[in-house]
Parts: C-alpha cells; structure tokens; sequence
C-alpha cells in the first residue's frame, strides 16, 4: 500500500509539474509585423526575396513572428519603407540602402560602390571588416537596426537607346541610375533620375528617359526592358556587388528576446545567399534568351570609357569620404578591406575565370 501511494503521489506530482510548465510555452509572446519593401510583390529575386525571408523567420521561429509582406505601394511607397519602419507604421523593411542617401551619403556604402566590394567581399567586410558595426551605427541614428538582406550580385550595365562610344556620349543623357553610379554620371553631363523598378519601363518606352539600369539578366528580362531600349550594357561598373538591406524598427527588434532576435539575424545572412544564389542561378540563362530569342544588341562598355568612369568614381568616392567623420571612417574601413579583398580576388576567383574563357565562350 505504501508503494502504491508512493507511485500515485509521484504521477500527481509530475502532472502537476507539466500542466504549471505549460501555461509559461503557450504564454510566450506572438508578435504580428508588417514588411514593406522597395519591389514588386513578384518581382523575382527581390520581391520573391523578401517573401522568403518573412516566411523563413516565421517558420524558424516556431510562428512567434508572422510577417505580413506589402510590395511596393501597397502599404507605403518604394522610397517611403525607410520612414515608415522608422516611425513604426511597420516593423521590418527590404530595400536597397542608396536610396536612403539624401539623409547621408555614407548610406551607399552599404549598397554598392561603383568599382568596389563584389558581392562575396561585400558579405565578408559586414561580418569580418568592421561593416556591420558602421551599419548599425548610421541606422541606428534614424531608429533602425540593419543587416543584410540580400544581393543581386554584379549588376549590368544598364539599358541604352543609343550607343556609348565615348564619355561624351554620357553629356545630356537622361539616365534612371541611383546610388553614388548615378552621381558618377551627373558629373559627367548625365540628367540622372531615381525611379523604382516598377515605373523603369514606362518611362524608357515612353522616352522620359534615354536609359536606365536595374539589375541583371534575370529581373531585366521579367520586366521586358529589352522591348524599350536598343542596347544592353556591360560590366556594372556601378554596381558591382549590390548588397540589400533588411531593417527593423529598432525600439521592436530591441524589445525582443535573445533567441527571437538571433533568429532575425541568421534568416538575414540565409536570405543573403539565397537571393544571390537565385540570381546566379538564373541570371545565365536570361542573357541567352534576351541574346538569342528577343535578339538584344548585347555590348560591352569601350575600355577607354570604363577608365574615364573609374577615375571619376575615385574622385567622387574620396570627396565623399572628406564630408564628415563618419564617412571618413567608412571610408578608411571599406577601402582598407577592398584592397586586401581585391588583391587575393585577382589570383583567386577573377583568375580562374580569365583561366575557363580562354577555351570557350559560354555565350554560344
């Protein structure tokens, strides 16, 4: 009898214990978020992106966050996602930092500088040369925490309506570029305009504008941009290693658990690589079919003018950098790791590549 009250007081015991732990799982706290991004809901490789990430940080958090996703104009928009996150009209955003430079020129360094950081050396300066520390800082002024969110890898060039032969060519062109690219070609006689993706095609079959860049093979043959220009352009000097940024509300992010806001920031650097996996998956077999079924005119920029552009864009990059202290320091920290980055990508990944094209043209 002793034994047998012994066992039922234990089984009490035990069920008391589970049912008092229960209540403390189920009342962990759930939070409903609104992302508002800088793309087309469908939009591939963003807008699809962004999509994923919010789906990703739900599921690996077990559903705690659900994120509702609102492309651009939908909720806010494209170029409005900065403030409404900041005012807390939403909690997470996806955009493209060089957008946000009218508030500082040291936000393009966290998009892309015209011949900088690729899209790998990019990721390594964020997480081993001091970038992610300069992100948040900047961010942190306007009530954002930052990380990245994506990459379209190296970009194109851009869509032209007429030839570019010279750097004169660039005189009186009315061109949609953002970021410090564009600023590169205002001072070189460009009209540069900033519009987001979803009005690019309009405006250049409308002739608002005389060309435009957006992104690469992949996006560019989606929105159908060869139906509205002549010419397709190469490398993406301007662009090549455009990271994406995701950024919260910082009174939101701050206000989370540890384990919520680990889970943040590792679906961030998986979106990362996803999204660039995407592109480089894809980008390949939409040059083909833009060369080969809608028979662009695929060109590539004259040497002589890509030298003119990289002397121009050091000399904006170091004005740049002479603003203020920060920008200095970003400056400092970003060139210092480009060089060490750039010299071992020359014998690494830049070499092997020279090494492929010497016996075939994969573009047959």
């Amino acid at each position: 009898m002793n034994r047998r009250k012994f066992m039922q007081t234990a089984a009490a015991m035990t069920a008391g214990t589970v049912l008092s732990a229960a209540p403390a799982v189920h009342a962990r706290e759930k939070y409903e978020w609104k992302m508002v991004t800088c793309w087309p809901r469908d939009m591939p490789g963003l807008g699809t992106g962004a999509a994923h990430l919010a789906r990703i940080i739900e599921r690996m958090s077990g559903g705690r966050i659900t994120i509702k996703v609102f492309g651009a104009g939908e909720f806010v928009p494209a170029f409005e996602t900065f403030d409404a996150v900041a005012q807390g009209k939403a909690q997470i955003g996806h955009g493209g930092a060089y957008y946000w430079k009218n508030r500082h020129e040291a936000f393009s360094f966290f998009a892309a500088i015209p011949f900088g950081l690729n899209a790998h050396e990019m990721i390594t300066w964020m997480q081993f040369g001091g970038g992610q520390e300069l992100m948040d800082e900047i961010y942190g002024r306007y009530n954002l925490k930052p990380f990245p969110g994506g990459t379209t890898g190296t970009q194109m060039g851009g869509w032209y309506n007429k030839e570019i032969t010279s750097i004169n060519d660039f005189k009186g062109l009315r061109i949609r570029m953002p970021g410090l690219g564009g600023t590169v070609l205002g001072r070189l006689g460009a009209e540069v305009i900033n519009l987001p993706g979803d009005k690019i095609y309009h405006a250049l079959h409308s002739k608002a504008i005389d060309a435009a860049e957006w992104s690469a093979p992949f996006d560019d043959l989606r929105l159908e941009l060869y139906k509205a220009a002549k010419y397709y352009y190469w490398p993406g000097w301007h662009e090549p290693g455009t990271m994406i940024d995701c950024f919260m509300n910082k009174q939101v992010y701050e206000s989370l658990p540890d384990d919520l806001r680990e889970i943040i920031r590792q679906a961030c650097f998986a979106s990362y690589n996803h999204i660039w996996s995407e592109y480089s998956a894809n980008n390949g077999a939409s040059l083909v079919e833009l060369i080969q079924k809608h028979n662009v005119r695929f060109k590539r920029f004259p040497e002589r003018v890509l030298v003119k552009l990289a002397k121009v864009s050091l000399e904006v990059v170091e004005e740049f950098a002479e603003k203020d202290p920060f920008s200095k320091r970003v400056f400092d920290s970003y060139n210092t790791f480009r060089k060490r980055a750039i010299g071992w990508s020359q014998i690494g990944e830049e070499a092997c590549s020279l090494a492929r094209s010497l016996t075939q043209s994969y573009l047959d």
